[in-house]
């Protein structure tokens, strides 16, 4: 099984960035948000470089309430097109809100599925705050409603949710044997980002965040995936602490996700070498 390791359009700043970090040879491909216009996705096409789309539905990372569930599907809809006109590996999807109740999201998932499979492409629902997947109780309901579902498994998100490091140990399980694809970024109880994941006093986080992250990769080789895929993703847009008054970042975010790219390729990629050879 070979390990793919993803730099973040959002968390780099933009495609151009992106592709000079795969230039560096630290990152294997790019992940972000659809190409706006046609020529803009031959030309991602053209480039050859493994592709994953996140699409994003609601107008915002943050969807307000009022947006219909019918807005979300045809924003899902039309992002969809552009990311297999891209040549995407596959979509990894923000859609649908938390607002919902729970037959909602299940009817809204599953006319999404719908529409993955006739289009002929692959589907991962990201585990994100402000989505009918923001916490393990409920994405836990929808992946019992729904078996074709898989996961963009982002914990961090979770970790705030529940003002803990996630511990139902069943839910847990569930959507760790339903992951496609993993966002590397380390949360704790009152956030989705640590500071430095480097800091001694985040080393608990660390930890068990890897060692999810490692029983995806063995869960998912064990199905005979061929490629685990990876998205170091400490990003900007308050998720990175700045000082009061002079605003000044505590961290550079694009040292974080070059540290956690370089530790994961030497931890993930250890881990799926041994059980290749055994």
């Amino acid at each position: 099984m070979k390990l793919s390791l993803f730099a973040s359009a959002w968390a780099f700043g933009g495609f151009a960035s992106c592709r000079r970090e795969v230039e560096s040879g630290i990152f294997d491909g790019i992940e972000g948000p659809p190409p706006e216009t046609a020529a803009e996705a031959r030309e991602l096409s053209r480039t050859g470089l493994p592709y994953i789309a996140e699409i994003c539905s609601g107008g915002s990372y943050a969807p307000a309430s009022s947006v219909s569930v019918e807005s979300h599907l045809q924003d899902f809809r039309a992002q969809l097109a552009r990311a297999i006109a891209a040549n995407a590996l596959f979509c990894s999807c923000l859609v649908g809100s938390d607002s919902w109740p729970l037959s909602i999201a299940v009817d809204f998932f599953g006319r999404a599925l719908e529409l993955g499979k006739k289009a002929g492409a692959e589907l991962s629902f990201e585990t994100h705050r402000s989505r009918p997947t923001f916490h393990p109780w409920a994405t836990a309901e929808l992946l019992r409603a729904l078996p074709e579902l898989r996961l963009t498994c982002d914990f961090s998100h979770w970790c705030v949710v529940c003002e803990r490091l996630p511990d139902d140990e069943p839910v847990l399980e569930l959507a760790i044997s339903r992951a496609r694809h993993v966002h590397a970024r380390v949360g704790y109880a009152q956030g989705p980002q640590v500071p430095d994941p480097r800091a001694p006093e985040y080393e608990a986080e660390l930890l068990a965040h890897e060692g999810w992250w490692q029983r995806i990769a063995l869960a998912a080789a064990k199905r005979g995936q061929a490629i685990l895929s990876v998205t170091p993703e400490f990003g900007p847009d308050g998720y990175l602490q700045h000082a009061p008054f002079s605003r000044r970042p505590v961290a550079d975010l694009n040292e974080l996700n070059r540290w956690m790219a370089v530790r994961q390729r030497a931890k993930l990629g250890e881990l799926l070498s041994s059980v290749r050879l055994s």
